[in-house]
């Protein structure tokens, strides 16, 4: 069984698709260990709940947050590393050691980069007029949302379309394509 750890900085929706697949047996997979940045994420509630181990690791609990999530990563045996709407970069030391995998919410590269993130990404396409959008997982590297693809959904935006309805679509969607993602690799 697979080892995974999964960063988030608040609700982590991913990672609950995670556990529910596991859960199900749909991915042979175990969660063993969930760090936010953030000590009052609702990701760490949901963690303790399922009996996973948790922690805030951030610059109040470690001198270096990025050597202490190595660390833990190397402790727990982790191999893959799933960011759930982890809002910090991921050091370079992570990347190197781990298979981290990030869910975007837009059909990268359009749409990715520093400060493209949630509703800001549904903003922009709405803006633009996009008649499409949808959900990219792929590999992290050092830069923000350029690594390897691993699997992209994509979803046509109704002529009635609003920045929230788009967000509800693509967090629906969001939850299928991160299993699929596992599922594939």
């Amino acid at each position: 069984m697979t080892k995974i750890a999964i960063l988030a900085s608040y609700n982590g929706s991913g990672f609950n698709a995670l556990y529910e697949a596991s859960q199900k047996k749909e991915l042979n997979i175990e969660i063993v260990l969930v760090i936010s940045n953030n000590s009052g994420a609702v990701a760490l509630q949901n963690a303790s709940k399922y009996g996973i181990d948790n922690l805030a690791v951030n610059s109040k609990t470690a001198d270096n947050p990025d050597e202490k999530i190595e660390q833990l990563l190397h402790e727990y045996g982790c191999k893959y590393v799933f960011l759930s709407g982890y809002m910090k970069k991921v050091g370079e030391n992570i990347t190197k050691n781990f298979k981290v995998i990030n869910s975007h919410p837009a059909l990268l590269p359009n749409y990715g980069g520093a400060g493209m993130y949630g509703r800001f990404v549904h903003e922009a396409v709405m803006k633009n007029q996009e008649k499409v959008s949808g959900v990219t997982i792929h590999e992290v590297n050092e830069n923000y949302d350029e690594g390897k693809i691993i699997l992209q959904k994509k979803l046509i935006l109704s002529e009635d379309e609003s920045v929230d309805s788009l967000e509800a679509k693509i967090k629906k969607l969001e939850q299928s394509a991160i299993v699929e993602a596992f599922k594939n690799i």
